[in-house]
């Protein structure tokens, strides 16, 4: 079902052409300085995995990954919905070293999500990894780096700012970090969703924690695949979007599971099946390198930046005729 809402008397000041510009250097000034903040090298990324590895993100668990037959192997392949463990094996491929790590432009399709002003079924996002030790995984760890890429984001904002004036988007430096549990003691009646809008409303920038667990009103505030990140150790990243007056999830992140957390969450999640895989055999054996990491949604972050209506601004996807009639309008190029 179609959920696009346009904001009153709302109007790009962009031509399609600066709208090019302006994505093209969002792109390279933020991850420029999100690869010397982190301390990480690009390398390139897969589009697609072999299904019997275990690499490919689950997501929610309940996401199709689209699937295709490879006659020339005799194999099946995955279009990755996300490289949330294939970054850890390509780590511990490349011998990077505690305090290093490495990022990636990922491109995914995720076929099954509804479609609104912040979602396609077109995913690209920065994916990043970093190898850590056992002392650094820690809350302190997770909220220095949390303040680290905000602080990216905001930089990326001011000189975007600089380079075309008439961009009012006002973000704030400041995180507020809570955690999933507290906010639903703060607002026990409300919905997930409805606890974020609230939160983000008197903290515009926001680090909610600890997702994926069950809470005390016996539920998840959101799904977590419980086979990368730590749950207790985890969070997103959130902004208030003042043109549509909503949260803005920039980034998942976390520290990962080890061996003795993936032992524990997988029971949890029954998904027991997923030992026999190689990646998660490697992982409860200890040899794959403990690491922090997430994803930074590339789309998301122009959107916010440059106060954009519609993902489909700075993105090309596939939209349903309702989508595209709304749009239209309104005025609204989609890409």
């Amino acid at each position: 079902m179609n959920k696009t809402v346009i904001p009153e008397h709302y109007a790009s000041d962009m031509s399609l052409y600066e709208t090019q510009d302006a994505i093209s250097f969002i792109k390279r000034t933020f991850q420029d300085s999100l690869s010397r903040a982190l301390h990480l090298k690009r390398v390139s990324a897969p589009l697609f995995v072999e299904s019997y590895t275990g690499l490919n993100d689950n997501l929610n668990g309940v996401e199709r990954p689209v699937g295709f037959d490879v006659p020339a192997t005799g194999k099946e392949g995955q279009v990755v919905q996300s490289l949330a463990k294939w970054k850890r094996m390509a780590l511990y491929r490349y011998d990077f070293r505690p305090g290093k790590g490495l990022y990636t432009d990922m491109n995914a399709i995720r076929r099954d999500e509804e479609l609104d002003n912040l979602h396609s079924i077109y995913v690209d996002q920065w994916d990043w990894e970093k190898v850590i030790t056992e002392d650094m995984r820690n809350e302190t760890m997770l909220k220095n780096t949390v303040r680290a890429i905000v602080h990216c984001v905001c930089d990326t904002l001011d000189l975007l700012k600089a380079r075309y004036p008439h961009i009012t988007t006002e973000l704030s430096r400041d995180v507020f970090f809570i955690t999933a549990q507290e906010l639903l003691d703060m607002y026990p009646d409300k919905t997930p969703k409805e606890r974020e809008y609230l939160l983000v409303k008197a903290h515009p920038t926001a680090f909610l924690m600890q997702i994926g667990g069950t809470l005390s009103n016996g539920e998840r505030h959101d799904g977590r695949s419980p086979d990368y990140d730590d749950w207790s150790l985890n969070g997103d990243i959130l902004f208030y979007d003042a043109l549509l007056d909503c949260p803005m999830e920039i980034s998942s992140m976390g520290i990962r599971v080890d061996p003795e957390t993936l032992d524990k969450q997988l029971s949890i999640s029954g998904c027991d099946d997923r030992r026999a895989l190689l990646y998660h055999t490697m992982l409860l054996k200890g040899e794959l390198p403990l690491t922090i990491g997430g994803g930074i949604g590339q789309s998301r972050l122009c959107m916010l930046l440059m106060g954009k209506a519609h993902i489909g601004e700075v993105q090309s996807s596939i939209w349903d005729a309702e989508t595209l009639a709304v749009c239209a309008s309104h005025g609204i190029v989609l890409l």
